[in-house]
């Protein structure tokens, strides 16, 4: 498994698991998590979740799934914007723990930038890593401007990663925040790194995956970690969409592939507005 190591030095695998609208229809819970524990076979441990994911449905399925192996995974949720004053976000992270039948989490992160003060959510996190609650904190959907913001602040620096839509078609990144990271050894989290499986179907994805006996997710992942610093985060609602993902980790891109993917989706040349879905 490759693997992208954070600020305090802990590694984590570079392949994980999402769970955005997972937990949401009771027919296809066992499937669920029957892929998330599949997953975690094949060494993709982290599991990443949110309190507002399903209004806590996603969190309380991570959480059956998990039973009796919490100490193989590292678990990521986070908290609403709406809940990070200082009060809120212990409350939000004592309901996450529950829903996730846990006593800790690995990493807990601020879902996007909201109106209370960022020294506010920082105090709550050190005083949840103080009582054992969380062991890293980070972020969500922060631009580079955010970004310079938070590290400003006395505990700023403590900041493990940023989770952000970076994928082919979403490559905005690329020109400022991303190397803003890499230059401070923050890995950057890519959520809906297939764009939701929209990438699928277009051609020049399609073309590289034939020439390498791939699929296009596949090639949609490999892509993703290119450079270093980036940890992949992709959605699968079935054991055989997490086997496939998995074979991405085997898959070598070419200069000629990743030039090819480059014409179809070039790299920005200005700064663009940190996109979200």
């Amino acid at each position: 498994m490759q693997t992208v190591t954070l600020p305090s030095g802990e590694t984590v695998p570079a392949l994980g698991q999402g769970t955005w609208n997972i937990g949401d229809r009771r027919d296809r819970r066992a499937q669920e998590i029957a892929a998330l524990q599949a997953g975690m076979d094949l060494g993709m441990t982290l599991l990443d979740t949110a309190e507002m994911y399903g209004d806590g449905n996603s969190e309380n399925l991570v959480g059956e799934a998990l039973a009796g192996r919490r100490d193989e995974a590292f678990l990521v949720s986070k908290v609403l914007p709406s809940n990070a004053s200082r009060r809120g976000t212990v409350k939000a992270c004592e309901d996450s723990l529950r829903r996730l039948r846990t006593d800790r989490l690995d990493l807990y992160l601020l879902h996007w930038r909201g109106n209370y003060p960022l020294e506010e959510t920082l105090e709550a996190f050190a005083q949840l890593q103080r009582d054992g609650k969380i062991r890293h904190w980070g972020v969500s959907n922060f631009d580079p401007g955010d970004m310079a913001e938070l590290v400003s602040l006395e505990a700023g620096g403590e900041v493990s990663t940023n989770q952000v839509l970076y994928n082919l078609t979403r490559r905005g990144i690329e020109f400022d925040l991303l190397p803003w990271c890499r230059d401070r050894g923050i890995p950057v989290m890519a959520y809906s790194p297939i764009e939701q499986g929209r990438l699928l179907r277009q051609p020049a994805l399609r073309k590289v995956a034939e020439r390498h006996g791939a699929t296009p997710a596949q090639v949609a992942l490999a892509w993703t970690w290119r450079q270093g610093g980036v940890i992949a985060i992709p959605k699968a609602g079935s054991a055989e969409h997490v086997r496939e993902n998995h074979g991405a980790l085997s898959l070598q891109l070419s200069a000629e592939d990743f030039a090819e993917l480059d014409r179809a989706w070039p790299a920005p040349t200005r700064r663009q507005p940190l996109e979200m879905i």
